[in-house]
């Protein structure tokens, strides 16, 4: 597993006797959310709601999307789907279901009500990561505030801890900061206009991800970040050079089928 793979990589449930653990649910902002609402208005939850509840999972052979996926139901309402890695370990046959505790947010954002979920499998008691006294980020921008607070945390206690990983982190900074405490700072700027701030921290990342790389691609999150700034700002020779840049140090086998070729692909096509 690759140094990006270790400290970005998704945190799936642990696997004890088939698949027992936390997970966040899918799908809970978008296909589910009118279920998911009508459930927490049922229960009297808007602002600031709070339900833990017995659910079920059950598969969807006849999804259009996805015929493997396994959907989460909390008293006849499609609350959400358990994340694809964990549909085949999750094991439900598709005619039975299987047991799961749900735990669900809802909070006014300036959009509206939104709601995120997480589900508990297996038959020990929930190990919550978040409660009713301690809420989840849940609009935007807290979540940006909380993954940049994360980012900046990871990097910090790992200095902090020495030895090879204090090493790897410090191949990735630049000028005293880790690339990866870079990703919010450059949404936001974007988001707020400020391209040319934006372009220099990306560039800034570049620098970090290609001293981290030990032989492997860069990160690419962040040249792809920087070509959509320049193609913002019309410097479409510069976006060549940059896309150019991740290629050079891309090993062979990995650069056709790579986002970054085929967006120089068409831009130079």
């Amino acid at each position: 597993m690759g140094f990006l793979e270790r400290i970005l990589g998704r945190k799936s449930a642990p696997v004890d006797d088939g698949v027992e653990g936390l997970t966040t649910l899918s799908g809970t902002t978008t296909t589910c959310r009118d279920a998911i609402l009508a459930l927490a208005d049922r229960h009297g939850q808007g602002d600031q709601g709070y339900l833990e509840r017995p659910g079920s999972l059950q598969r969807e052979p006849e999804n259009p999307v996805d015929p493997d996926a396994v959907a989460v139901m909390v008293e006849g309402e499609r609350v959400g789907y358990l994340p694809g890695y964990l549909t085949e370990a999750a094991d439900v046959s598709t005619i039975g279901s299987r047991a799961v505790r749900v735990q669900i947010f809802t909070e006014m954002v300036p959009k509206g009500l939104r709601a995120e979920a997480w589900g508990w499998l297996g038959s020990r008691p929930p190990q919550w990561e978040w409660s009713r006294t301690k809420r989840p980020p849940m609009s935007s921008k807290a979540k940006a505030m909380a993954q940049h607070q994360s980012s900046r945390k990871m990097v910090q206690d790992a200095l902090a801890g020495g030895g090879d990983r204090a090493a790897d982190f410090k191949r990735g900074m630049v000028n005293g900061v880790h690339y990866i405490e870079l990703a919010e700072p450059i949404k936001e700027l974007k988001r707020e206009g400020r391209l040319e701030e934006a372009l220099e921290l990306c560039y800034a990342a570049i620098k970090g991800a290609e001293g981290d790389r030990q032989g492997r691609a860069p990160a690419p999150g962040y040249t792809e970040q920087a070509a959509i700034v320049l193609r913002k700002l019309g410097r479409r020779d510069e976006e060549i050079a940059v896309l150019q840049r991740w290629l050079k140090l891309c090993p062979p086998e990995h650069r056709d089928g790579s986002r970054i070729g085929e967006r120089l692909a068409k831009l130079t096509g």
